[in-house]
């Protein structure tokens, strides 16, 4: 395996608007991620706990970059805080 990182976790929960938004914007976006439904996986639920301190989807994790609970705008807000994440992730600024 090459030295690439990770690919960027997205926890959902299939009932989720917020979650059914997100990952049209990030497949817009031809973001490749690992999506981990925490509703069928309970250790899932967990590795999300403990990464961002609550229970709510979505939830984007890559790196030390994590975004919990977020809608569209407010995952976009928070990379204008983090322009090398959003380089980092080929996510265009103030894209939707």
């Amino acid at each position: 395996m090459s030295g690439k990182n990770k690919k960027p976790i997205l926890y959902i929960k299939p009932s989720c608007p917020w979650c059914r938004e997100a990952l049209t914007f990030f497949q817009r976006h031809g973001l490749d991620l690992d999506i981990r439904d925490v509703e069928s996986n309970a250790q899932d639920m967990s590795a999300m706990i403990s990464l961002s301190g609550q229970t709510m989807t979505p939830t984007f994790v890559f790196e030390d970059f994590i975004v919990a609970d977020f809608s569209v705008d407010e995952f976009n807000a928070e990379l204008n805080e983090f322009p090398e994440m959003r380089r980092s992730l080929g996510i265009g600024h103030g894209e939707d």
